[in-house]
């Protein structure tokens, strides 16, 4: 099947963010004298922070808010992005094979438009793409399909003829509901997350396996 274009998660898929929100949640568990378990952190991977919070709170038994949550949040995790932030192996060779083959890129992701702006703004990424969404572009957060139907619509894509990248089981099934092609790249984060709905799951965004599905010269 040939494709006309290629829709991007953000955090854990074009940079190791999700290493990033894994050192945060650590903390923030350490802070209130509870351990981390994985299981935490797999159940709240790819999902808004609205959503996401309430995870913890309900599996650590914690009695804060999310707004509590979140208000931390946005104090630790700006200082471990600025000394681990790094972009995912193969994302830069990825967006020019993109680019020369004339196909369409757009971001869906589940965290803020404006944070994910940033993070393109800070490896000059933000002009590469035809738009970028952010959680509070939709109503519904993934698994939802919501966010990858908008997306593949405001840059003109058929989501049946669109290639969706994920990292987490949320995402895919959101990719998935949408009608989408979905390619799982897991992750050092992403353990546990078996992705039974993705139509391909590759070692980074350099496989080749990729490039295949793309119709793209080999990486």
């Amino acid at each position: 099947m040939q494709f006309d274009g290629v829709l991007f998660d953000l955090d854990g898929l074009m940079f190791n963010t999700e290493a990033v929100f894994h050192r945060t949640g650590v903390e923030m568990l350490r802070r209130r004298g509870k351990p981390a378990p994985p299981e935490v952190f797999r159940a709240m991977v790819g999902r808004r922070a609205a959503e996401a919070w309430p995870v913890m709170i309900e599996m650590m038994g914690l009695t804060d808010t999310v707004e509590e949550l979140e208000a931390e949040a946005h104090e630790v995790f700006p200082v471990f992005l600025e000394e681990h932030l790094a972009p995912m192996p193969g994302l830069f060779e990825l967006l020019d094979a993109l680019e020369a083959a004339g196909l369409p890129k757009a971001v869906g992701t589940s965290s803020g438009r404006e944070y994910a702006l940033d993070l393109l703004g800070r490896f000059d990424l933000s002009g590469r793409f035809a738009a970028v969404l952010g959680a509070a572009d939709v109503t519904h957060g993934k698994p939802h399909p919501e966010i990858y139907r908008t997306a593949a619509g405001r840059i003109g894509l058929d989501p049946a003829r669109a290639v969706v990248l994920e990292d987490s089981e949320a995402g895919v099934a959101s990719a998935k509901a949408a009608g989408a092609t979905a390619v799982a790249v897991p992750h050092d984060y992403s353990h546990g997350q078996t992705y039974p709905e993705a139509d391909l799951v590759i070692d980074t965004l350099a496989d080749r396996r990729l490039y295949h599905l793309l119709g793209l010269p080999a990486a």
